[in-house]
Order: C-alpha cells, then sequence, then structure tokens
C-alpha cells in the first residue's frame, strides 16, 4: 500500500470501540494514528485536576494556553501526554467521561483541538478516529467510517472494560453515561456528531474486533485499488 498521504477518518458514537479500530487499522497499514477524544480527554483532565469549572468558558478560554499536549508511540500504542506526564489511563476514568462532552462542546476548545489534529494530519498516512473528523477536521478524508452500535451493547463492553481496570462502577451507570454523552455529542453547537454524506456505516453491534478490522480493510483496499 504505496499511495502516500492517506487520511483514513472514523467517527462514531462513544464506546463503539472507535479507538479500537483506528489503532488496528493503523497497524496492518503501518500507517500513524492519532486518538483525537484522548485530546479532549486530556484537556478535561487538566481542568479537573485544577479546579477550572468546566461551565465557565472564559476560565476554560483562559486555561487552554496553559495545556501542552503530545503523542509518544511505542508497538503501535499512542501514549498522551499532558504537560509532560503520560496520562493515557487516567483520561479513561469515569470522572472524565462525566465531563468531556461539556468540555468538547466549548468552541475555543474545538477549534484549538481542530488545528492540532489538522496540523498533525499533514505529515503523513493517517488514521484518525473522533467526532468530527470526517465533517470538520477532515472534510476531505479520503475514507470516511462512521461506527454505531447499540446502546446496550456499548454499554456492556464499556463497563467490562472499565472494570477490568478496577474501577467501581455499575452498568446503570455506564449506560446513562453514554446516553447523556449521545446527546451532548449530537446536540452541541460546534461541530455535532453527525455522520458524513459519504461516509460508510460501520455498525459493529454483532462484530468482534477481527471482524471489524475486516470490514475496514475490505474498505481501504477497495480505495487503494480504484486510485492506484
Amino acid at each position: 500500500m504505496k499511495q502516500k498521504n492517506i487520511i483514513i477518518a472514523i467517527d462514531g458514537y462513544s464506546s463503539c470501540g472507535k479507538s479500537t479500530l483506528a489503532k488496528a487499522l493503523a497497524k496492518y497499514l503501518n500507517y500513524i494514528y492519532i486518538d483525537t477524544g484522548a485530546m479532549y480527554r486530556a484537556v478535561t483532565l487538566y481542568l479537573l485536576r485544577n479546579n477550572i469549572d468546566i461551565y465557565n468558558t472564559r476560565a476554560v478560554e483562559d486555561a487552554l494556553p496553559h495545556i501542552h499536549l503530545s503523542f509518544q508511540s511505542a508497538d503501535y500504542q499512542t501514549h498522551i501526554i499532558l504537560n509532560g506526564q503520560e496520562v493515557s489511563d487516567e483520561i479513561r476514568k469515569m470522572e472524565v467521561s462525566d465531563s468531556v462532552s461539556t468540555v468538547s462542546a466549548i468552541a475555543s476548545v474545538r477549534k484549538e483541538m481542530v488545528k492540532q489534529q489538522q496540523r498533525l494530519g499533514k505529515a503523513a498516512n493517517i488514521v484518525m478516529d473522533g467526532r468530527d473528523i470526517g465533517t470538520s477536521v477532515f472534510p476531505d478524508a479520503h475514507i470516511k467510517l462512521f461506527m454505531t452500535a447499540d446502546p446496550k451493547t456499548r454499554a456492556d463492553r464499556r463497563y467490562r472494560e472499565l472494570s477490568s481496570k478496577g474501577e467501581k462502577v455499575t452498568l446503570e451507570e455506564v449506560f446513562n453515561n453514554i446516553a447523556h454523552r449521545d446527546y451532548m455529542d449530537t446536540t452541541r453547537k460546534e461541530s455535532p456528531l453527525v455522520r458524513a454524506s459519504d461516509a460508510i456505516i460501520l455498525d459493529n453491534t454483532e462484530l468482534n474486533e477481527e471482524q471489524q478490522l475486516a470490514f475496514a480493510i475490505n474498505e481501504v483496499e477497495a480505495y487503494i485499488k480504484a486510485n492506484s
């Protein structure tokens, strides 16, 4: 797969396994993986750590210049660094999950993150996942996938993931969190979650990780063959 500067955008609802698919696809293609959701989570973590009111837009805007994000890659795993500290595990905790949709709905936050994401995407072949990659960040992405799954299935997957990490949370709490994030993501004024008109739907309610990866690989290979 020699074609250069291919951008693959993977959007969709929370807890659909976007990151899992994006990581696996990037590894298969030997592309760079960029986890945009981790960027918003890291901003949220900074605000929570510093007791900044996430509902105070001015306070959040004032904090942005003090938030420095970067990525490190090792063995196809992407680690996000917040002001020099590895926070890849901490940003996945429920405290951050409960607040990230509120933070990511703030226009100044999204504009700053989109600016950074577009800069990262100019350098090489990439797989980028998020909520608005195919609509706002890279509307001209070569391949767009939109992931969805039954909310109960998503909640169960997320609950098992959190439980495996020792986090004390109930399935009901996880389901309610997902429902809240779906509402926030689809109704926010700044770059709401919508499927791009040219995005391919990937409903993985009944698919395992290997099956969804095969689906994505097939779409990429079909694109490359048609444009080689």
